[in-house]
């Protein structure tokens, strides 16, 4: 899908240092994955203790496989 959205040229090339990508649309896409798995951290953490989340670790870590393989055929 394509998009136009308006970004300062600032903050793009810096992403694109920092996160050693060779295009804008690889900085891009990276830096939605991060946002994306950060604010799940940020709701996984919210849930600790409350009883809700009631996986083991090989559970989480099929779930984990899963998104990977997802994010890859993108």
């Amino acid at each position: 899908m394509k998009t136009l959205v308006d970004i300062d040229e600032t903050f793009l090339k810096e992403a694109m240092i920092v996160s050693g990508a060779s295009s804008k649309k690889e900085t891009i896409m990276l830096a939605l994955e991060e946002l994306i798995k950060s604010r799940l951290r940020q709701q996984l953490k919210s849930k600790k203790g409350s009883g809700i989340l009631r996986m083991n670790l090989s559970a989480l870590r099929k779930i984990r496989q899963r998104r990977q393989k997802a994010h890859k055929i993108l």
